[in-house]
């Protein structure tokens, strides 16, 4: 799953990928969201943990489960 985080008064993003469904990304999102939380906490397939303040995310934006094709596609 393929992760990218946009920062407030940023021009880079955080971009990884994640092992980690649509939905619990989408729910993890939501609860910090909603809970009040001062942080986002995601983990990558590496093991890394990706920390980011919610008063400066600007967007998460989750890709497709799909798996990427190698070499030539006629």
């Amino acid at each position: 799953m393929d992760i990218r985080i946009g920062i407030a008064n940023s021009p880079r993003e955080i971009s990884f990928e994640s092992s980690q469904t649509s939905s619990e990304v989408e729910k993890v999102v939501a609860d910090a969201l909603d809970g009040n939380a001062t942080f986002l906490k995601l983990n990558d397939d590496k093991g890394k943990l990706y920390i980011v303040p919610v008063a400066s995310l600007s967007y998460v934006e989750v890709g497709s489960e799909e798996s990427r094709r190698i070499g030539f596609v006629a």
